[in-house]
C-alpha cells in the first residue's frame, strides 16, 4: 500500500469552526477553479452548474431549486468536483512510460488523481511493468475476447459508481443481462443500501418521500448521522429557509458539526456581513450506533403522551399494535447505556417531535453503515408512521445521498437483486429472457475475485479498491483477476491494483461537450428527491481521444456479443434519444421518457408521497418491531467510525485541509475525547497505529495517525477513509442490506515513536 504522503509532516491543529463560512467557501471555489481550469474555462462550467439546461453537478445528489435560481447555484464541493474534473493537466502515453506500475503504487491517492485527465486508452498487457497505449478497437477487443472465453457469464462483475448517466447505467446494465448475468455490484452497497432495504420493507419503495417543497414547509427537520456542511453543503440553504419560516431543527450525531451549528450564506445579506443563520435548535451527541435504542425511546415517549395519527394508522398501516406493545417495554437504563445521553436529553426530543405539525427526518451514512442500520431506518419508519408524516405537504422521508446519480442508477437497474417487473419488462423490449438469479453486490464482489470464482472486472466509474472495505483483501482480489476494466477520468488506486491484463478508458466528463455521433448529446440523471432531468457539458474535452460513458459501454457490448438478440449498440451510442425511448417502455415510472426529458423533466411516481397507497406485500405501510441490543466493547478499546473530511468527495481527495475541524496539510488524525485521552494514557499530539479486532483473529492496521482532542463521547473514535478503510472487515456488514460497517470498527490504540 502506499507511504505516507510526504504533506502529512506539515499537518496542523487548529480549533474546529463555530459555524460553515459561505463567503470564505465561494472565495476558496473561486480561487482554486482558476488554478485548476483558468479563468475562461471556470466562468463557463460554474456559470451553467445545476442551472435549466446546464449541467447537472457531478458532486453530491442534493436537488437543484424547481423555479428561479441563484446565479451561482453550487456550493463550495461542487466547485471543487468542476475544478478536479476539469484541471488542464493531463496523463497520457508519456506519464506511463516515466512510471512503472509499482512506482505508481507507492503514490498515495491523493497524488495519483491531482496529476491530471487521463487522455488515452492504455493497457497493462499480462506480466508487464508499466501501462502502455492501446487503440479503442484493439481494447475493446481485449475485453470481448476475455469476456467469450470465460467458463460462465458469472465470472464477470460489472461495478458501477454513481455519477455514470441513466443512459450510460441502462445500456450497462442490458450489457451485463444481455451477456447473462445479474453480478452489477455498485456503490448503492457500500452506502444507501441499508435505507433501499428498509423503505422497501416498511413503505413500498426504496426511495425518500419528500420535496424540496417539503423541507422548506416542515416544522420539524430531524437531521441523523449526517454532514451537510460537508457533504452535502446546498442542503444547508433549504434549511435556512425552513429556518426563516419557523421550522425547528433537531441534529443527532456522535460529532458537532458546524453547518448545523450556523450558516453564513453568501448569497444573502445577512450571510456577507458574517452573521449567518443559527440551525440545529438542539445537538443530542448520540454514542455511535446508539440511534435505534434513541427512536425506540422516542417512540415510547410519543406513545405515552398520547401523539398519535389514530385515523391515518387504522387505515394505511399494519402493525402496530405489536411495535407500541414493544415500545412500551424499552429499558430505559438499556436505552442510557446505548445512547450515551440523559433522559431528560432524550425526553427534550420527543417534545421537539410531539410539538411538530410537520415533520422530514433525513439520515445519511452515519446511520447506514452499522450491523443494525436496516433496522435503525424502519424505527425512524415507525415514527414517522405513527405521527402520520408520510405523504402529508412539508413531512416524510429524506435519506440524503452522496453520489450524483447514484438513485438514478438503481432505477435503470443497476441492482444485483432485480425487481421480476423489470426483468420481464427487459426480456419483453429487447426479446431475450434475462437472467433471474441474484448476482454479487459489492462485498460478494471482492469474495468472488479472491476466490476465483470471477476472472474479469469492468468498472464504469468510482474507484472500487479504495471505496471498498477491507482494502488489503479487495486490492489483493483485484490483482487476481484475469482482467480489469476501469472507464476513467482520473487515476486512482483501482488502476494499480488491478488484475493481471488491465486496462484504462479515459472517458468525458460531466462538463465536457459530447459529440458522439456527430451531434450535440445529452444525458440525465435523478436526484435524491426524484427528480429527473438533462444535462449537458458546454467545455472543451481534456483530450482528443476520450470517449463518452456510452460509447464506451457500446463498444464493450458489440465487441463481446456482436449482434446477440439484435440489440442496436451502434445506434444507442450514436443518439442518446433512442436510449432513452427504450428507457421510457422499460423502468416502471419513465413512461414517455424522452418526451418528458424534452419537456424539461419530471418527478417519478411515488405512491407513498403521491397518494398515501404502499406498493408492500401487505398493501399498507408497515411497522416493524426490533429488538434493541447494547453493543460493547472490552476495556481499553474503542468503536472508530469513519468519515470524509471537508476537501474530500467519496474518495476523491481534493486537499488536504479540513478547515471546519481544525485540520490543515494532513488527513492522518483520530478526532477523540479528552475523557478518552486521560483513560488511555494518552496526549492531544501522540502518534498511534490503529488497529482493529474482528472475530476472525486477522490484524488489520492503519500506521501513524495524530490523535486530535474533540468533542465526540467517550468511546468513540473518529477518522478519514480511505486511510481507514482497511481496518473494516469484509465480513462485517449490516444485516438484511450487506453494507459495509464503516460506522462501527472496533479498534485499539498502540502508540509509536
Amino acid at each position: 500500500m502506499p507511504a505516507l504522503d510526504d504533506e502529512e509532516a506539515n499537518l496542523r491543529v487548529g480549533p474546529p469552526a463555530d459555524h460553515a463560512a459561505g463567503l470564505e467557501a465561494v472565495r476558496l471555489s473561486l480561487a482554486n477553479a482558476v488554478r485548476k481550469m483558468g479563468v475562461r474555462k471556470t466562468a463557463r462550467n460554474l456559470a451553467v452548474l445545476n442551472q435549466h439546461d446546464g449541467v447537472d453537478c457531478m458532486s453530491c445528489a442534493w436537488p437543484d431549486p424547481s423555479g428561479r435560481r441563484h446565479t451561482a447555484e453550487f456550493c463550495e464541493n461542487g466547485a471543487k468536483a468542476v475544478s478536479w474534473e476539469g484541471q488542464r493537466d493531463t496523463v497520457g502515453p508519456e506519464f506511463f512510460a516515466a512510471h512503472p506500475i509499482a512506482d505508481l503504487a507507492g503514490r498515495t491517492d491523493h497524488w495519483l488523481e491531482k496529476q491530471g485527465r487521463l487522455t488515452h486508452p492504455m493497457i497493462r498487457r499480462d506480466g508487464g511493468t508499466h501501462y502502455e497505449p492501446i487503440e479503442w478497437d484493439e481494447a475493446f477487443a481485449v475485453i470481448g475476447r476475455h469476456l467469450r472465453e470465460l467458463d460462465s457469464p458469472h465470472q464477470a462483475a460489472f461495478y458501477t459508481s454513481g455519477r455514470a448517466s441513466n443512459e450510460a447505467a441502462f445500456v450497462y446494465q442490458l450489457l451485463a443481462r444481455a451477456f447473462g448475468t445479474n453480478n452489477l455490484p455498485d456503490c448503492s452497497n457500500m452506502c444507501h443500501e441499508s435505507t433501499g432495504t428498509a423503505l422497501m420493507r416498511t413503505i413500498g419503495i426504496g426511495k425518500g418521500s419528500v420535496t424540496l417543497d417539503d423541507l422548506h414547509h416542515a416544522d420539524l427537520i430531524v437531521v441523523s448521522g449526517q454532514n451537510p456542511g460537508t457533504n452535502h453543503p446546498r442542503m444547508l440553504t433549504a434549511l435556512e429557509v425552513a429556518k426563516r419560516d419557523g421550522a425547528k431543527i433537531l441534529a443527532i450525531n456522535p460529532l458537532p458539526e458546524a453547518g448545523l451549528i450556523r450558516f453564513d450564506n453568501p448569497q444573502k445579506p445577512r450571510g456577507l456581513a458574517g452573521r449567518g443563520t443559527p440551525l440545529a435548535d438542539r445537538l443530542l451527541r448520540i454514542r455511535s450506533n446508539g440511534d435505534l435504542a434513541l427512536w425506540q425511546a422516542i417512540g415510547h415517549l410519543l406513545l405515552a403522551r398520547g401523539v398519535a395519527d389514530k385515523e391515518f394508522i387504522t387505515s394505511s398501516t399494519v402493525g402496530f399494535e405489536a411495535w407500541a406493545d414493544h415500545v412500551a417495554r424499552i429499558d430505559r437504563e438499556q436505552v442510557l447505556a446505548a445512547t450515551g445521553l440523559t433522559w431528560d436529553e432524550i425526553e427534550a426530543a420527543a417534545d421537539m417531535l410531539a410539538g411538530a405539525e410537520r415533520i422530514v427526518h433525513c439520515w445519511a451514512m452515519g446511520i447506514t453503515q452499522h450491523r443494525n442500520a436496516v433496522a435503525t431506518i424502519q424505527e425512524f419508519v415507525n415514527v414517522a408512521l405513527l405521527q402520520g408524516m408520510i405523504g402529508k405537504p412539508g413531512a416524510g422521508l429524506c435519506p440524503v445521498r452522496g453520489h450524483s446519480n447514484v438513485q438514478g442508477d438503481r432505477s435503470m437497474g443497476i441492482w444485483e437483486r432485480p425487481s421480476a417487473l423489470f426483468l420481464d419488462r427487459l426480456r419483453d423490449e429487447f426479446g431475450f429472457e434475462p437472467p433471474r438469479e441474484h448476482g454479487h453486490d459489492a462485498v460478494d464482489t471482492v469474495r468472488a475475485f479472491r476466490d476465483g470464482r470471477a476472472r474479469v472486472f469492468i468498472a464504469l466509474g468510482g474507484n472500487f479498491v479504495s471505496a471498498m472495505s477491507d482494502t488489503e483483501v479487495t486490492a489483493a482480489s483485484m490483482r487476481n483477476a484475469a482482467l480489469t476494466v476501469q472507464v476513467s477520468t482520473k487515476l486512482n488506486r483501482s488502476h494499480v491494483e488491478a488484475g493481471r491484463t488491465a486496462l484504462i478508458l479515459p472517458t468525458l466528463g460531466r462538463t465536457e461537450q459530447d459529440l458522439t455521433g456527430g451531434r450535440v448529446q445529452r444525458i440525465t440523471v435523478e436526484d435524491s428527491m426524484s427528480a429527473v432531468h438533462a444535462s449537458r457539458g458546454r467545455s472543451e474535452p481534456a483530450g482528443p481521444l476520450l470517449r463518452s460513458e456510452i460509447d464506451i459501454v457500446c463498444g464493450i457490448a458489440a465487441a463481446a456479443l456482436g449482434d446477440r438478440h439484435g440489440i442496436p449498440w451502434d445506434g444507442f451510442a450514436a443518439d442518446y434519444e433512442e436510449i432513452r425511448e427504450r428507457i421510457g417502455r422499460v423502468v416502471p415510472g419513465c413512461d414517455d421518457y424522452a418526451a418528458k426529458i424534452r419537456g424539461g423533466g419530471f418527478t417519478m411516481p411515488h405512491p407513498p408521497r403521491d397518494s398515501r397507497t404502499f406498493p408492500t406485500v401487505e398493501g399498507k405501510a408497515v411497522f416493524t418491531v426490533s429488538p434493541v441490543e447494547v453493543m460493547t466493547v472490552p476495556e481499553g478499546r474503542l468503536i472508530l467510525q469513519t468519515l470524509r473530511s471537508h476537501d474530500q468527495f467519496n474518495t476523491t481527495i481534493y486537499g488536504l485541509d479540513d478547515r471546519y475541524r481544525g485540520i490543515t496539510s494532513g488527513r492522518r488524525v483520530v478526532f477523540i475525547s479528552a475523557a478518552d485521552l486521560a483513560e488511555l494514557g494518552f496526549a492531544d499530539g501522540d502518534m498511534v497505529d490503529l488497529v482493529s479486532e474482528w472475530s476472525d483473529g486477522v490484524e488489520r492496521r492503519a500506521e501513524r495517525f495524530r490523535l486530535v482532542g474533540y468533542d465526540t463521547p467517550k468511546g468513540c473514535v473518529a477518522a478519514y477513509y480511505p486511510e481507514t478503510n482497511p481496518l473494516v472487515p469484509l465480513d462485517s456488514q449490516a444485516e438484511g442490506s450487506g453494507t459495509p460497517t464503516s460506522k462501527w470498527v472496533q479498534v485499539r490504540l498502540e502508540r509509536v515513536a
